[in-house]
């Protein structure tokens, strides 16, 4: 047996090119169906665990699969708006705790989310460093979000403008970092978290001006009446909020009119959140409450039948590739005819000549084996951290 072993191997390690040509694509042959399925497993492992933790959304009639993915990942377009009245509505009606939400803006890459502190008792984070924010344009990041940033306690980050050519006329708000979380594993770690009323001053609804009756003013005065002062184009909307002016800035009208982007209801219990669904059931209702289980259970239906699809294809191809690599078999053992012949004519049994020849196909068949063995044993290692970078794009 072991000079079968022998003959084979040297014949494979002598036409190496083909040896590595047929191992490699016999290898991926086996390797890239079990490798989706294994990604793809661990992409609904990673989007259901999410999912089952946040128990209600609640949002302006539109996109469920919007609405879920912007709420709890952070990456899809801005579903349709609601107000913060909504948040009051589900908070008055005492069957469940109210967590608005405000995603909308970005800092460079990073989404920044504007929500209340229950957000972070709701998903139990944890701070790396630093503290939780107390005043206007302070913000806390996730731990991604600090690296990308190039940003941590002490230091700032600056918003972006939705759009290059912002007519509005909404400066960038520079925030001041106060703390930074612990990794999570999950979205909260690419997201920089503002109060609500911070992302307010972001898109321009809160501001702050000069103060008028100073001094350093007295050029952006038109005109002065009694106790009215009419300032010109010059008056400057503050950029960064500080202790000197965080006095300036101020409200119009009724928080309540204000935007947001979603509510994450938590209920007291079952028959709370049963109750809490019910009223959103009128067909005049403009809001919609959703489990988020449910959404995601069924992108989670379409993505494997996708990849039903698509292993089909790759198998298909597969066995196009393995009808290709017998082929070659085949026409090697034309082409060896006289070694064949050789071996037979210095004592060589047929059997023992037919063992040469299947132990190299069986080598070659082996090592694609094991090398693709080795490669799914590595992706299911790395692929949690994999899908968590690509759910996060």
């Amino acid at each position: 047996m072991r000079d079968v072993l022998f003959l084979a191997w040297r014949y494979l390690a002598h036409n190496r090119v083909k040896t590595v040509v047929l191992v490699g694509s016999i290898m991926l042959i086996v390797y890239l169906p079990v490798a989706l399925r294994v990604l793809v497993t661990q992409s609904a492992t990673e989007l259901t665990s999410r999912a089952e933790a946040t128990p209600l959304l609640v949002g302006a009639k539109g996109s469920p699969l919007e609405l879920a993915l912007s709420s709890l990942y952070f990456s899809a377009d801005t579903p349709e708006l609601t107000t913060h009245a909504e948040a009051s509505r589900i908070a008055a009606t005492n069957y469940a705790t109210s967590i608005p939400l405000y995603v909308r803006f970005k800092a460079r890459s990073q989404p920044i989310v504007g929500t209340t502190l229950d957000y972070f008792d709701f998903r139990s984070l944890r701070f790396a460093e630093g503290r939780n924010m107390t005043m206007l344009g302070e913000c806390v990041l996730g731990s991604r979000a600090a690296e990308i940033l190039e940003a941590g306690v002490g230091g700032s980050v600056v918003s972006s403008p939705e759009s290059v050519f912002d007519i509005a006329g909404v400066y960038p708000l520079k925030m001041h970092v106060v703390g930074v979380l612990e990794p999570t594993f999950t979205a909260d770690d690419e997201a920089v978290f503002v109060d609500l009323k911070t992302a307010w001053i972001v898109q321009g609804l809160v501001h702050g001006h000069q103060d008028m009756a100073a001094p350093e003013a007295a050029p952006g005065v038109l005109a002065r009446e009694g106790d009215t002062i009419i300032a010109n184009a010059s008056v400057v909307q503050y950029t960064e909020i500080t202790p000197d002016n965080i006095d300036s800035f101020h409200f119009h009208g009724s928080v309540d009119d204000y935007p947001i982007s979603a509510v994450i209801a938590v209920p007291h219990d079952q028959k709370s959140g049963t109750i809490l669904m019910g009223r959103y059931e009128a067909p005049d209702e403009p809001m919609q409450i959703l489990k988020p289980t449910t959404v995601i259970d069924e992108l989670l239906g379409t993505i494997f039948t996708v990849q039903n699809f698509v292993v089909a294809g790759m198998l298909l191809v597969g066995f196009a590739a393995l009808a290709t690599a017998s082929l070659v078999f085949i026409l090697s053992l034309r082409l060896r005819q006289r070694e064949i012949e050789t071996m037979a004519r210095i004592g060589g049994s047929r059997l023992r000549v037919a063992g040469v020849l299947v132990t190299e196909v069986a080598v070659v068949i082996g090592m694609s084996i094991v090398l693709a063995g080795i490669l799914t044993l590595l992706t299911a290692r790395f692929a949690p951290a994999v899908v968590r970078v690509l759910l996060l794009q």
